[in-house]
């Protein structure tokens, strides 16, 4: 699942967003589904946050790159999603970057919104040569550096769309090297010259909105490049600095997170930890964070506190660190408790890094059998709906349980009388699902990622695990929806249907359903079954329908890689409520295709034998659906 040498990604805001450390983000991890997004108007997106373990990383893996990103709550974090990640302003064209080299170019990103800017992290081939070769990130580079000597403190002179792009160029070179071509000394002597000059200039550090995001953006550009090492006291100026007052700014709290970046993938760089070594002050500075800001536990700047921790512990794993790390923690430790609401989270954050780096000494630190601890002490709540399905949570009462069953079960008959199934499918063994629900979204990222294993910047997760083997148990891992106004669990009848689907549907396990590519019916029938079972409205996918955004065959390849939310979650129901509706005979000879496992005669179907033939109908259809007639009920029937 590794894209390849050099760097672990981060997806665009508003997608599912990994933790850093896990599976890269345009995927999610083998054998795992992930939720639609991080959609909880309210809940916590902490998008930079480095919760868990780098389990999967490797010294390859040295740096983070980072496409546009919400790490914020609410209403602010509504409003910047839409503004980072939406779609860019009419007449951004990839052809108008692509065609210019030197002043025209810079005149050119200058001239852009950032919206249109971001737009550039997706480009492919021919294109992401002519923007991204060496010659035009140093000219950028350099035109950053000019830009900076004179920083008045806000985006006045386009700054932030500069450094978006040279994020953009780092993001797309590591997809692509050899299309792109390598860089070298010419570009790391030219982001030098403009992070110098950026964090050297008299307003780089205002507690501003209007400075913040130049700020973030170029703190995250220090990871992009590899610079991790030469500009540690960034990092170190960063948390020393932050108080209160950023707590406004949605941007200055950005950029304190994105430090923690900066210090996570410098584990990967030799040079990196011998600045930490040469100056161990950044470790105390990472304890006295966390203590000095136990009061964010519970609040949607939590993870500014437990990042300290985590991050502290982190570097533990170093043989010129270990001595020094080693007392840091267990001070941490010992001032904080599971069973302690006000500290639990940073308990649990510095545990599951001394569990994974530092295990031998589990006895020293308090966290042995800390997975099965935290599992206890968090999930104390066991109910069994039938045979089938049993739930595992952290406070539902009866009522809620009840409900919560009910709703599962009664799906089955609805998932079975559009599936049009016969029974399992061969060699599936997943007949009992374990649903684990946490209290809050908070609560879900506190404790998921050291209990199961996950990335948690998600509306949560469905884990597979290998249907063929005997005595699997498969789980969905979702919480309460706290911000409602009623009782709910999110996600709840999506990530059901994912196992619905997979034992009835889908040949194998995720990674073998992904041989060829299956998102647009993995997610999008998740989200037809969704919203058909409970007759409502997908008042989304509706308003997406009249912008006509994709051709239906364009939808037949959605991957994990090239895929965002709207793309996989609003697009995918969509495509296959059209197809459900008008081409039954179709769904089904593709059913019979993926419940066999062909998965190639599955995609001949979707790419030759359909083709572009429904093309034209679908959107005739997306411009009705627009207007209120979907077809089939006002729901999603």
């Amino acid at each position: 699942m590794c894209l390849g040498a050099g760097y672990a990604l981060i997806a665009p805001a508003a997608e599912a967003k990994p933790t850093p450390g896990k599976a890269p983000a345009k995927a999610p991890a083998p054998k795992s589904v992930p939720a639609p997004g991080q959609a909880t108007p309210d809940a916590l997106a902490a998008s930079l946050a480095p919760g868990s373990p780098a389990k999967d990383a490797s010294p390859e893996r040295a740096a983070t790159l980072i496409r546009p990103h919400v790490a914020n709550t609410g209403a602010t974090a509504r409003r910047l999603a839409r503004s980072a990640t939406g779609k860019a302003q009419a007449g951004c064209n990839v052809g108008d970057f692509a065609s210019k080299t030197g002043p025209a170019l810079i005149d050119q990103i200058k001239a852009s919104e950032t919206a249109c800017v971001n737009t550039l992290f997706s480009v492919t081939g021919a294109d992401a040569r002519a923007l991204f070769q060496e010659s035009q990130m140093v000219t950028v580079a350099n035109a950053y550096r000019d830009t900076a000597a004179d920083y008045q403190g806000d985006n006045s002179s386009s700054i932030t769309q500069l450094v978006l792009y040279l994020r953009a160029g780092y993001y797309v070179q590591y997809g692509d090297p050899d299309g792109v071509g390598e860089y070298g000394q010419a570009l790391k002597t030219a982001i030098q010259g403009g992070l110098d000059a950026f964090f050297h200039s008299s307003h780089a550090y205002d507690v501003t909105e209007a400075n913040g995001q130049t700020l973030s953006e170029s703190v995250i550009l220090i990871d992009s490049a590899m610079e991790n090492a030469r500009y540690l006291d960034v990092v170190k100026k960063l948390l020393s600095g932050y108080d209160s007052s950023y707590d406004k700014f949605y941007w200055m709290v950005n950029a304190v997170n994105s430090s923690y970046t900066v210090l996570f993938r410098g584990n990967w760089l030799p040079e990196f930890v011998d600045a930490v070594a040469a100056d161990k002050s950044v470790l105390t500075l990472l304890r006295d964070f966390a203590v000095e800001h136990k009061d964010l536990i519970g609040t949607d700047k939590q993870f500014l506190t437990t990042n300290a921790g985590r991050e502290l512990g982190r570097l533990v794993q170093h043989d010129k660190l270990r001595e020094a790390v080693r007392p840091l923690a267990k001070e941490l430790l010992d001032a904080t408790a599971l069973n302690d609401p006000a500290t639990a989270a940073l308990w649990v954050g510095v545990a599951e890094m001394m569990d994974f780096y530092d295990k031998e000494n589990c006895d020293f630190f308090g966290t042995c059998d800390l997975q099965k601890r935290v599992r206890e002490a968090v999930l104390p709540v066991k109910h069994t709906c039938g045979e089938t399905l049993e739930i595992v949570a952290q406070k539902l009462n009866d009522e809620q349980l009840a409900e919560s069953c009910k709703s599962m079960l009664g799906q089955d008959a609805f998932f079975h009388g559009v599936a049009k199934d016969t029974g399992p499918v061969k060699d599936d063994k997943n007949t009992k699902l374990e649903v684990v629900a946490f209290d809050s979204s908070l609560d879900y990222q506190t404790y998921a990622g050291v209990i199961f294993g996950i990335d948690t910047n998600n509306g949560g997760m469905y884990l597979e695990g290998d249907p063929a083997k005997e005595g699997n148990l498969p789980r969905f891992i979702a919480y309460r929806a706290e911000w409602s106004d009623k009782f709910e669990i999110w996600n709840l009848n999506h990530e059901y249907t994912h196992y619905l689907d997979g034992r009835f549907n889908m040949y194998g396990d995720f990674e073998e359903n992904m041989k060829t590519p299956t998102v647009m019916w993995v997610e999008g029938f998740a989200e037809y079954i969704n919203y058909g079972y409970r007759d409502i409205p997908n008042e989304k996918a509706i308003e997406e329908a009249g912008k006509n955004t994709y051709a239906l065959s364009t939808l037949f390849d959605t991957t994990y890689q090239n895929t965002n939310t709207t793309r996989t979650y609003q697009w995918g129901y969509l495509a296959v409520r059209y197809l459900i509706q008008y081409h039954p005979d179709d769904v089904s000879a593709l059913l019979g295709h993926y419940r066999n496992g062909d998965w190639e005669a599955a995609r001949t179907l979707l790419t030759s034998t359909i083709g572009n033939r429904y093309d034209a109908d679908f959107a005739a259809w997306l411009s009705k659906c627009s207007a209120g007639d979907c077809g089939g009920t006002a729901a999603a029937r």
